[in-house]
């Protein structure tokens, strides 16, 4: 009788153990938006040596 109390109770001990899958949080991505847009003036700009090559 005290053998069957022990294993009642070791059964009773051990169903409340719970294993939980591992889980991974994601957070949502950071976006950087540049300080100073640079703007030419609409496609005027012309590098030096290519100008030199005649290419603009």
């Amino acid at each position: 009788m005290k053998n069957l109390l022990l294993a009642l109770i070791a059964a009773g001990a051990l169903s409340a153990c719970v294993v939980q899958p591992a889980h991974v949080r994601v957070r949502a991505p950071i976006v950087l938006e540049p300080a100073v847009v640079v703007d030419d003036g609409g496609g005027s700009f012309c590098p030096p040596g290519q100008a030199k090559k005649g290419r603009c």
